[in-house]
């Protein structure tokens, strides 16, 4: 959904451990850049490209693949802007080493059947190549930081490659053409608090066939599945009284895909702004009002490393779409130990009766902040 928005600063990628909030991240001073205001058209391959006019922007792939065994690997690699200053900043200023922004990109593997988590990030300035985004006329869409990339073909830039390796961890896989691209919100404009502004423009491909290899240690393994791709670019998000949110990506055995995202409030309560989208199998999507999910956490996980508890298994009912649906983590670590700390990570879908239902992703962002909260909520 939003992404960890974060800012690392600029160099060589180095780890780096978490030290901002969420709302932190999300609250630098907007002034001179422009805002998510109102609807706008979207035009496709340029929009994947750069919207230089606003603070942040991400490119962010998740997905479930499986080799011909049945072994399972989730996998995400988001690539992220982060405005330094209001564009254009360069002017006068020769240095080749100048910029208006730096990249940050997080690449995981889930490893299920082994039951191992393997997250990485890395920090470049958009110089000297090292990192940047370019789509348009003539241009064909690339984003990357450094060696790990995504890079597409076309004139809607599909299929796209997504390629990111670290040690012995890496990915190689090819997102095919799937449903066309579904506008999130209001036309585009996902609103995400109730002040001006405080939104982003946010579309996504929910279902993109994905084939390639996973490496693990000396083993590449041939894979298959479906991959899920959020764009989103905005100025600032969080209200003042959010501390983070819960992001559901679940693509259903019948062939429908369904997002929702939970903005929670430093009460604890949810925020009425959250919704989502149902795609149908030949793509028409709706809107999720927020009154029309209830989203009930059934279990938690508490991690070793940060101390923060997050949900762990959620029943989510969405009646007026007959959906009934548990999800559970494939593995239950799956935080990323990261400037932004968060647990993002591949789910498995079922029925409360126990049948197979789908796979999906989940975002869980704030909660290593102490205002983060878990409970049981009617959204």
């Amino acid at each position: 959904m939003l992404g960890a928005v974060l800012w690392l600063g600029s160099g060589t990628p180095t780890p780096a451990r978490a030290t901002v909030t969420v709302a932190e991240a999300l609250g630098h001073d907007a002034r001179g850049y422009a805002r998510a205001l109102g609807p706008r058209a979207f035009a496709f391959p340029a929009d994947h490209g750069p919207h230089l006019e606003y603070r942040n922007e991400w490119w962010y792939y998740t997905g479930n693949v499986h080799t011909d065994r049945g072994r399972r690997f989730g996998f995400e690699l988001t690539i992220f802007r982060i405005a330094l200053a209001p564009a254009p900043v360069l002017g006068s200023r020769r240095s080749a080493w100048a910029t208006s922004a730096v990249y940050t990109a997080h690449f995981a593997v889930s490893d299920v059947t082994s039951g191992r988590f393997h997250s990485f990030d890395r920090t470049s300035r958009a110089a000297l190549g090292l990192a940047g985004v370019t789509a348009g006329p003539g241009r064909p869409f690339r984003a990357w930081v450094e060696d790990w990339s995504v890079e597409g073909q076309g004139a809607d830039a599909l299929p796209m490659r997504l390629r990111a390796s670290q040690g012995d961890v890496g990915l190689d896989l090819a997102l095919d053409r799937g449903k066309p691209p579904v506008l999130q919100g209001d036309r585009g404009l996902s609103r995400k608090s109730a002040e001006p502004g405080n939104a982003s423009y946010y579309y996504s491909l929910p279902r993109l066939p994905a084939r390639g290899t996973s490496r693990l240690g000396g083993t590449s393994h041939v894979v298959s599945g479906l991959a899920w791709m959020d764009r989103e670019w905005s100025t600032s998000a969080l209200g003042s009284d959010q501390v983070g949110w819960d992001w559901f990506a679940l693509q259903l055995t019948d062939g429908r895909d369904l997002m929702l995202y939970r903005l929670r409030r430093r009460d604890g309560t949810v925020d009425p702004l959250s919704q989502g989208t149902v795609v149908d199998a030949d793509g028409a999507s709706r809107v999720v009002a927020v009154d029309a999910v209830t989203l009930e956490v059934l279990d938690q996980w508490q991690s070793r490393r940060s101390g923060a508890r997050y949900p762990a298994r959620w029943r989510i009912r969405v009646p007026d779409e007959g959906l009934a649906l548990e999800v559970v983590p494939a593995l239950a670590d799956q935080e990323l130990d990261v400037a932004v700390r968060y647990w993002e990570g591949a789910v498995t879908v079922t029925t409360l009766d126990g049948r197979p239902a789908g796979l999906g992703y989940v975002e869980l962002v704030g909660y290593a902040d102490a205002s983060g909260r878990v409970g049981s909520v009617r959204e």
